[in-house]
């Protein structure tokens, strides 16, 4: 293990002895995009500990991506922070539960306080992690933070955490696995909708968790939804969580034989495998957005408020479309303005993209 030409800084109370550890504690990232752009990073302690017990804590609508994940993870662990792990009670229940496990080191790849304190009270003895939430006293191996690494995209933010503690990294794109059995979830699906194996199907996906300034928006979505099913014969598969039902199922009343409305109906799980049914996939900057790019799924992507050099879906199957605009990226919830980020996208600049990567096949980079 080496970093010797890296310059972030380790504050180390122990020194991390990579022959002794046998049991790890991973604390995840909570959101989905964040846990799929922590792959490489987990893909990494694995490498670094071929022999080693590893555990991951995660919030329970993360875990169907982490209990996919049998390669590189022996273990998941569930954090019920609104339930049973609520309070104080509950984190010391929580803390005594892992303290039974004897993990030897802990990995924060999550930033807050809670995660070093509840380490801290587990007994774990190496606990490392970025100095970040007024944590650092909590943290055995403390690595202080360079402003450098926030702006590379952010899969180099958890990568560079590892090499701080002298691991080599593998700087991969996040690859996310689906059983056998859950694909076979998607075909039950599928078959519920009277969908035929082999029909062309559209993934779209108008919502984003962040707020309304990530979003195009959703009445050039449905239009867009209409476009594709009269030019290509395809079916549309509408993406969303519930918190996108009330403000969208107004705007997508279409026909339901051709645009089969998701949102908010589908667990974590089955829209994994149904967007991996996709031969397309049209999305803002959201979660639903990295795990796609994770299974190699064609996509275009539409940024407005964020910013594509940070979180860009990463590999060589993506679209990105983007104006540039004085106030972006903002990374503001809702727009102060007037939102012309992604107003100034209109609806058949992105209906050409879907006709030239539909009927190439392949992808093209968009200029």
């Amino acid at each position: 293990m080496s970093n010797k030409k890296f310059n972030m800084k380790v504050k180390n109370k122990r020194e991390i002895d990579f022959n002794k550890i046998e049991k790890i504690l991973i604390r995840s990232t909570n959101w989905i995009g964040d846990v799929v752009l922590t792959l490489p990073a987990i893909a990494s302690i694995r490498k670094n500990f071929p022999q080693s017990y590893i555990a991951i804590l995660c919030k329970s609508w993360v875990a169907p991506l982490l209990d996919c994940n049998t390669t590189n993870i022996n273990e998941v662990i569930l954090y019920d922070q609104e339930g049973i792990h609520s309070g104080i009670k509950g984190r010391l229940r929580l803390a005594g539960d892992l303290r039974r496990k004897e993990f030897d080191l802990a990995i924060l790849l999550q930033n807050a306080f809670d995660a070093a304190l509840i380490t801290f009270l587990a007994g774990i003895p190496l606990r490392a992690g970025y100095n970040t939430d007024a944590r650092g006293f909590l943290l055995t191996n403390k690595v202080i933070l360079d402003r450098s690494s926030l702006k590379k995209h952010q899969v180099f933010y958890y990568l560079d955490l590892l090499k701080a503690l002298g691991m080599d990294v593998i700087q991969a794109n996040p690859n996310v696995e689906i059983s056998k059995e859950a694909a076979n979830g998607a075909v039950e699906i599928l078959d519920s909708f009277n969908i035929e194996d082999g029909e062309l199907l559209i993934g779209i996906n108008p919502g984003a968790y962040f707020g309304s300034a990530k979003r195009w928006l959703p009445e050039r979505y449905a239009q867009l939804s209409d476009m594709i099913c009269e030019g290509f014969d395809a079916r549309v598969l509408l993406f969303g969580s519930e918190g996108d039902k009330d403000s969208l199922n107004i705007i997508f009343q279409n026909d339901e034989s051709k645009i089969i409305n998701l949102i908010g109906k589908t667990s974590l799980l089955e829209a994994m495998t149904l967007i991996k049914k996709c031969s397309l996939f049209i999305t803002n900057d959201s979660g639903l957005m990295h795990l796609a790019a994770s299974m190699s799924i064609p996509l275009i992507a539409i940024f407005g408020s964020t910013d594509p050099a940070a979180t860009s879906p990463l590999g060589n199957t993506s679209v990105i479309l983007r104006k540039k605009v004085d106030c972006s990226p903002c990374l503001k919830k809702v727009c102060p303005t007037d939102h012309r980020c992604m107003k100034l996208i209109d609806v058949d600049e992105v209906y050409q993209h879907v006709r030239r990567i539909l009927k190439k096949g392949v992808l093209y980079h968009a200029e």
